[in-house]
Protein backbone atom coordinates (compact mmCIF):
# COMPACT_ATOMS: atom_id res chain seq x y z
CA UNK A 1 0.00 0.00 0.00
CA UNK A 2 2.11 2.80 -1.16
CA UNK A 3 1.21 6.34 -2.88
CA UNK A 4 2.45 7.31 -6.66
CA UNK A 5 5.84 8.02 -5.61
CA UNK A 6 6.05 5.28 -3.59
CA UNK A 7 5.54 6.11 -0.04
CA UNK A 8 3.89 4.15 2.45
CA UNK A 9 0.29 4.96 3.03
CA UNK A 10 -0.26 5.82 6.91
CA UNK A 11 0.27 3.20 9.50
CA UNK A 12 1.73 -0.36 8.73
CA UNK A 13 -0.48 -2.66 8.90
CA UNK A 14 1.20 -5.72 9.25
CA UNK A 15 4.06 -3.75 11.12
CA UNK A 16 6.08 -0.52 11.09
CA UNK A 17 9.14 -1.55 9.74
CA UNK A 18 10.45 -1.21 6.18
CA UNK A 19 9.49 -3.07 4.03
CA UNK A 20 6.74 -4.57 5.94
CA UNK A 21 4.81 -1.20 6.77
CA UNK A 22 4.10 -1.28 2.81
CA UNK A 23 2.66 -4.48 2.51
CA UNK A 24 -1.60 -4.67 2.52
CA UNK A 25 -1.76 -8.33 2.06
CA UNK A 26 -0.06 -11.32 2.02
CA UNK A 27 0.63 -14.84 1.10
CA UNK A 28 -1.01 -13.93 -2.59
CA UNK A 29 -0.05 -16.11 -5.66
CA UNK A 30 0.09 -15.59 -8.97
CA UNK A 31 -2.70 -13.06 -9.08
CA UNK A 32 -3.71 -11.87 -12.23
CA UNK A 33 -7.16 -9.88 -10.94
CA UNK A 34 -7.47 -6.97 -8.72
CA UNK A 35 -10.78 -4.63 -8.58
CA UNK A 36 -12.92 -2.53 -5.81
CA UNK A 37 -16.27 -2.87 -5.19
CA UNK A 38 -17.51 0.45 -6.47
CA UNK A 39 -20.15 0.89 -3.33
CA UNK A 40 -18.02 -0.78 -0.43
CA UNK A 41 -14.57 -0.06 -1.44
CA UNK A 42 -13.31 -3.57 -0.88
CA UNK A 43 -10.69 -5.04 -2.85
CA UNK A 44 -11.49 -8.62 -4.44
CA UNK A 45 -8.63 -10.54 -6.43
CA UNK A 46 -7.94 -13.65 -8.23
CA UNK A 47 -5.48 -16.31 -8.05
CA UNK A 48 -3.64 -18.92 -10.01
CA UNK A 49 -3.13 -22.46 -8.22
CA UNK A 50 0.03 -24.15 -9.40
CA UNK A 51 -2.25 -26.87 -11.06
CA UNK A 52 -5.44 -26.92 -9.36
CA UNK A 53 -6.75 -24.61 -6.20
CA UNK A 54 -7.43 -21.38 -8.22
CA UNK A 55 -9.38 -18.77 -5.83
CA UNK A 56 -11.63 -15.65 -5.93
CA UNK A 57 -10.76 -14.24 -2.74
CA UNK A 58 -11.90 -10.28 -0.17
CA UNK A 59 -8.48 -8.75 0.19
CA UNK A 60 -8.78 -7.31 3.31
CA UNK A 61 -6.50 -5.20 5.65
CA UNK A 62 -3.67 -8.00 6.69
CA UNK A 63 -5.29 -10.76 4.91
CA UNK A 64 -3.16 -13.95 4.54
CA UNK A 65 -3.80 -15.92 1.68
CA UNK A 66 -2.08 -18.81 2.74
CA UNK A 67 0.95 -18.95 0.28
CA UNK A 68 3.36 -21.48 -0.12
CA UNK A 69 1.86 -23.14 2.86
CA UNK A 70 -1.28 -23.50 1.19
CA UNK A 71 -3.61 -22.93 -1.75
CA UNK A 72 -7.31 -23.56 -2.28
CA UNK A 73 -8.55 -24.65 1.10
CA UNK A 74 -7.06 -25.04 3.94
CA UNK A 75 -8.69 -28.75 4.42
CA UNK A 76 -6.89 -29.83 1.29
CA UNK A 77 -3.05 -30.04 2.21
CA UNK A 78 -2.25 -33.13 4.68
CA UNK A 79 -1.17 -32.39 8.25
CA UNK A 80 -1.78 -28.21 8.00
CA UNK A 81 -2.90 -26.69 10.77
CA UNK A 82 -3.86 -22.66 10.41
CA UNK A 83 -2.87 -21.97 13.97
CA UNK A 84 0.64 -22.38 12.44
CA UNK A 85 0.67 -19.43 9.77
CA UNK A 86 2.96 -16.62 10.22
CA UNK A 87 0.53 -13.42 11.70
CA UNK A 88 2.91 -11.02 12.25
CA UNK A 89 1.83 -10.86 15.52
CA UNK A 90 -1.70 -11.01 15.10
CA UNK A 91 -1.88 -8.53 12.81
CA UNK A 92 -2.36 -10.48 9.42
CA UNK A 93 -4.92 -13.17 9.46
CA UNK A 94 -5.95 -16.70 7.09
CA UNK A 95 -9.02 -16.24 5.04
CA UNK A 96 -10.83 -19.40 3.60
CA UNK A 97 -11.15 -18.28 -0.71
CA UNK A 98 -14.40 -17.29 -1.63
CA UNK A 99 -14.66 -20.05 -4.45
CA UNK A 100 -12.00 -22.33 -5.33
CA UNK A 101 -11.75 -24.41 -8.75
CA UNK A 102 -10.17 -28.01 -8.06
CA UNK A 103 -7.99 -27.93 -11.70
CA UNK A 104 -6.81 -24.37 -12.62
CA UNK A 105 -9.09 -22.89 -15.19
CA UNK A 106 -6.10 -20.14 -15.12
CA UNK A 107 -8.44 -17.38 -13.39
CA UNK A 108 -7.77 -13.35 -14.51
CA UNK A 109 -9.33 -10.59 -14.81
CA UNK A 110 -11.80 -9.82 -12.03
CA UNK A 111 -13.98 -6.55 -12.17
CA UNK A 112 -17.34 -5.05 -11.05
CA UNK A 113 -19.80 -3.93 -13.36
CA UNK A 114 -20.25 -0.34 -12.39
CA UNK A 115 -23.06 0.38 -14.68
CA UNK A 116 -26.29 -0.84 -15.81
CA UNK A 117 -25.17 -0.89 -19.77
CA UNK A 118 -26.17 -4.80 -19.53
CA UNK A 119 -29.39 -4.05 -17.58
CA UNK A 120 -29.44 -3.25 -13.82
CA UNK A 121 -29.75 -6.88 -12.73
CA UNK A 122 -26.11 -6.90 -13.93
CA UNK A 123 -25.03 -3.80 -11.91
CA UNK A 124 -22.00 -4.10 -9.85
CA UNK A 125 -22.09 -7.48 -9.97
CA UNK A 126 -18.40 -9.04 -10.53
CA UNK A 127 -16.99 -10.73 -13.25
CA UNK A 128 -14.39 -13.35 -14.34
CA UNK A 129 -12.12 -14.41 -17.10
CA UNK A 130 -10.35 -17.69 -17.25
CA UNK A 131 -7.58 -18.18 -19.85
CA UNK A 132 -7.47 -22.14 -20.37
CA UNK A 133 -11.53 -22.37 -21.16
CA UNK A 134 -12.34 -18.95 -22.38
CA UNK A 135 -15.42 -18.23 -19.95
CA UNK A 136 -16.93 -15.18 -18.40
CA UNK A 137 -17.99 -16.10 -14.63
CA UNK A 138 -20.49 -14.03 -13.14
CA UNK A 139 -21.37 -13.83 -9.43
CA UNK A 140 -23.49 -11.37 -7.28
CA UNK A 141 -22.73 -10.50 -3.89
CA UNK A 142 -24.73 -10.87 -0.59
CA UNK A 143 -26.65 -8.14 0.83
CA UNK A 144 -23.29 -7.24 3.34
CA UNK A 145 -21.09 -7.34 0.15
CA UNK A 146 -18.63 -9.43 1.33
CA UNK A 147 -19.45 -13.17 -0.01
CA UNK A 148 -20.45 -14.73 -3.48
CA UNK A 149 -23.87 -16.13 -4.02
CA UNK A 150 -23.85 -19.31 -5.36
CA UNK A 151 -25.92 -21.69 -6.56
CA UNK A 152 -26.97 -24.77 -4.32
CA UNK A 153 -24.65 -27.26 -6.66
CA UNK A 154 -21.49 -25.06 -5.37
CA UNK A 155 -22.74 -24.60 -1.52
CA UNK A 156 -19.15 -26.12 -0.77
CA UNK A 157 -17.50 -23.33 -2.27
CA UNK A 158 -15.93 -26.02 -4.87
CA UNK A 159 -15.94 -26.26 -8.88
CA UNK A 160 -14.51 -30.01 -9.84
CA UNK A 161 -13.22 -31.00 -12.77
CA UNK A 162 -15.37 -31.58 -14.74
CA UNK A 163 -17.39 -28.51 -13.94
CA UNK A 164 -20.22 -29.47 -11.76
CA UNK A 165 -23.51 -30.81 -13.26
CA UNK A 166 -25.64 -27.23 -12.89
CA UNK A 167 -22.96 -24.19 -12.43
CA UNK A 168 -23.68 -22.89 -15.63
CA UNK A 169 -25.17 -20.27 -13.39
CA UNK A 170 -22.39 -18.80 -12.69
CA UNK A 171 -20.92 -18.73 -16.81
CA UNK A 172 -22.00 -15.21 -18.12
CA UNK A 173 -20.39 -16.60 -21.68
CA UNK A 174 -17.61 -18.23 -23.45
CA UNK A 175 -16.05 -19.23 -26.34
CA UNK A 176 -13.85 -16.28 -26.21
CA UNK A 177 -10.27 -18.23 -26.07
CA UNK A 178 -7.96 -17.17 -23.40
CA UNK A 179 -9.43 -14.03 -21.52
CA UNK A 180 -6.64 -11.80 -20.57
CA UNK A 181 -8.49 -9.00 -19.53
CA UNK A 182 -12.06 -7.44 -18.53
CA UNK A 183 -12.75 -4.08 -18.43
CA UNK A 184 -15.21 -1.83 -18.28
CA UNK A 185 -15.27 1.12 -20.76
CA UNK A 186 -16.21 4.69 -20.84
CA UNK A 187 -19.30 3.88 -22.53
CA UNK A 188 -20.20 1.69 -19.43
CA UNK A 189 -20.12 -1.78 -21.84
CA UNK A 190 -17.93 -4.55 -20.69
CA UNK A 191 -14.94 -5.60 -22.89
CA UNK A 192 -12.68 -8.30 -22.87
CA UNK A 193 -9.35 -9.09 -24.47
CA UNK A 194 -8.77 -12.44 -26.12
CA UNK A 195 -5.10 -13.20 -26.54
CA UNK A 196 -6.46 -16.77 -27.80
CA UNK A 197 -8.43 -14.98 -30.54
CA UNK A 198 -6.25 -11.67 -30.56
CA UNK A 199 -9.26 -9.57 -30.76
CA UNK A 200 -10.90 -7.12 -28.14
CA UNK A 201 -14.48 -8.22 -27.82
CA UNK A 202 -17.50 -5.57 -26.77
CA UNK A 203 -20.61 -7.13 -24.82
CA UNK A 204 -24.05 -5.83 -25.60
CA UNK A 205 -27.42 -6.27 -24.38
CA UNK A 206 -29.47 -8.92 -26.08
Amino acid sequence: RITQDGKPVGKGILGDSMPLRLYYAYGIRNSFGLDFDPITGSLWDTENGPQDGDEINLIYPGFNSGWHKVYGFSSSPKNFDVDEMVTFDDRGKYSEPKLVWERSAGLTSIVFLDSDKLGTQYKNDIFVGDVHNGRIYHFKLNGERNDLVLPEVLADRYIQNPINFGTGDIVFGEGFGGITDLTVGPDGYLYIVSIGQGKVFRILPQ
